[in-house]
């Protein structure tokens, strides 16, 4: 009988141990997408118990407890102590056999508080509490300590275009803290133009780039100034996340001039004003990723707070969301050869939240690489619902299958969480053991130099070159 999160633990063939302990574990972490508040990081936050590290705004955590049965007092509730919340949450994990939450929770307690022999449940979780509250009290386990605990190199967060980047500014500073963090540039608020708050929106882009927007060219003025702003703090990538994928042949500036008015003034759009706007805004954006050096990161397929009961009582982000199934294939294509055509297609990683559409996403990838970059159009790894054993093996199948896995740039976080670069090594060791059980199928070489350098460079290697690269 195997033991649980062990040394080799999902390693099942001797190559796949090799590559994972000589190749992958040592390797840093470039977690080039992460949802880390980054006043945390500044100010290097401690942590006041477990419940605070572990559990507060976790909404995978969340809705695992939901399905078990936890009364949503003890879930989201401010009025309900953190340490009746970590109870409800060790009642919930054994019930969690079988899902990728029992797997993270005992990685991120072996990682980075070297619980090893414990498994949480009621009768262990007194223990677990107060080892793990004594433990954040030492240095090693504020913000910044944990971030180095884990052998971070370089962590992106993702902010809005009106964010002042004070935070990024004061971490840039710090020369002692040794690990690159950077701000990604989000428009979603900008692109959705149908989305309620627009209007507020626009006034508080016009305040930050100290510019009135009275029409489309000086809404470009305008995000042309912040995008400077982001540029001088470092930024190398954008994020665009995308429910639905809109697609229109960029209609004349003074269209676009009407439709924005319209917008301002509160009136309903057509879809077809929609897909005209968010074209028309997203192939400028790309032509201003070529001109800065900067990736493009599409999240196509989430569909957001489905519980509109629960959505008025906690906001967004709160685990009522699922994956959408929309067909989008044409406009996504229609929309990646419109900055294509004038050579202004910045490289882009395209992340599919419904796993059906993963053979079309590899494919399309394949239809705008070029320009000497590898792999310029990347098909992103497994994300949110596919984060787990089954959904990074497929991505990883069928990356190979349809692009070169070698150039593949890695797993991110996709986390607000200090405890979520765990994944990391979740990832690495299962990338190890599928390659390592192609070399004992004798499907390629049992070469471990060739391997192990195709596993260093997935870890971490290719998606530095893709990021900082030209």
């Amino acid at each position: 009988m195997k033991a649980f999160i062990r040394k080799d633990f999902l390693l099942t063939n001797d190559i796949g141990r090799e590559l994972y302990h000589d190749y992958a574990k040592h390797q840093p972490i470039y977690d080039y997408h992460c949802h880390l508040n980054p006043a945390d990081i500044a100010n290097n936050r401690r942590f006041d118990n477990l419940t605070k590290l572990w559990l507060d705004g976790d909404h995978y955590k969340w809705r695992g407890m939901r399905t078990a049965g936890i009364e949503e007092r003890l879930i989201s509730s401010p009025d309900t102590t953190d340490y009746d919340k970590f109870l409800a949450w060790a009642k919930t994990v054994p019930q969690t056999l079988g899902n990728p939450l029992y797997h993270w929770a005992h990685l991120e307690l072996k990682r980075p508080f070297g619980i090893k022999n414990l498994l949480l449940s009621p009768e262990t979780a007194p223990d677990i509490w107060r080892e793990c509250n004594a433990k954040l009290t030492k240095p090693e386990f504020s913000a910044r300590g944990l971030i180095q605990q884990m052998n971070v190199a370089m962590l992106a967060t993702t902010d809005d275009p009106v964010d002042s980047l004070e935070h990024h500014a004061t971490l840039a500073k710090d020369v002692g803290f040794g690990v690159e963090v950077r701000p990604t540039w989000c428009p979603d608020k900008l692109i959705k133009i149908e989305k309620d708050g627009f209007g507020d929106y626009i006034g508080k882009l016009s305040r930050s780039a100290d510019t009135y927007i009275v029409g489309f060219k000086s809404l470009l003025g305008a995000l042309e100034k912040r995008l400077e702003h982001f540029a001088a703090h470092g930024c190398l990538a954008a994020d665009h996340t995308l429910e639905v994928v809109r697609y229109a042949p960029v209609p004349s500036t003074s269209a676009l001039d009407r439709i924005l008015n319209h917008r301002l003034r509160g009136d309903e759009l057509t879809e077809l004003e929609k897909a005209q706007f968010s074209t028309a805004v997203q192939v400028w954006l790309a032509q201003q990723y070529v001109r800065l050096g900067w990736v493009m990161q599409l999240h196509i397929g989430a569909q957001s707070n489905n519980n509109s009961r629960m959505f008025a009582h906690l906001g967004a982000a709160a685990g009522f969301d699922s994956i959408g199934d929309r067909n989008y294939s044409r406009e996504l294509a229609n929309l990646l050869d419109t900055m294509d055509r004038t050579d202004h297609l910045p490289k882009t990683i395209l992340y599919c939240l419904n796993p059906r559409d993963n053979e079309m996403i590899a494919s399309m990838a394949g239809n705008f690489q070029g320009g000497g970059v590898a792999s310029k159009i990347q098909f992103g790894a497994g994300w949110w619902f596919n984060d787990h054993k089954k959904g990074m093996t497929r991505q990883l199948e069928q990356i190979s299958q349809l692009g070169l896995l070698s150039q593949f740039v890695g797993m991110p976080t996709d986390s607000n969480s200090f405890l979520a670069f765990s994944r990391h090594e979740y990832f690495r060791r299962i990338l190890c053991n599928m390659i390592g059980g192609w070399a004992e199928d004798g499907e390629v070489p049992r070469d471990i130099k060739l391997l192990g350098n195709m596993v260093s460079n997935i870890c971490f290697h290719n998606a530095k070159n893709y990021f900082e690269g030209n």
